[in-house]
């Protein structure tokens, strides 16, 4: 069995913002505030990186339309004891959608670790 660390990408709606670091702020406690009453405090949560199609900078994955922004978060956990990368992925897909119902995540990189 292997450890792995696991890290996925949600899309995060999030109404009525102005601003990117509104949106990213709101989004961020938002998913805090459903993953810790499920006690999945170890799961950290930050904004994703997105990269400009022209010039390949990057920046803050955040679209803001009509005072509605998707936030892309980016999700990271530890999986222990794990048969492979897709059981640890699956693993980590199962625990956090039972906290974020209704958020879709996709699987971004799965690192075996000692």
């Amino acid at each position: 069995m292997t450890n792995y660390h696991v890290t996925l990408e949600a899309a995060w709606l999030v109404r009525d913002v102005e601003t990117a670091d509104d949106a990213i702020g709101v989004a961020i406690s938002e998913a805090g505030k459903r993953l810790n009453p499920k006690k999945l405090d170890f799961v950290e949560v930050d904004v994703g990186t997105t990269y400009c199609p022209a010039c390949s900078e990057p920046f803050g994955s955040v679209f803001i339309a009509a005072n509605t922004a998707l936030v892309g978060l980016v999700l990271e956990m530890k999986v222990f004891d794990a048969e492979s990368d897709e059981h640890a992925s699956r693993i980590a897909k199962s625990v956090i959608g039972k906290a974020l119902t209704d958020v879709p995540l996709n699987v971004v990189d799965v690192e075996a670790f000692d």
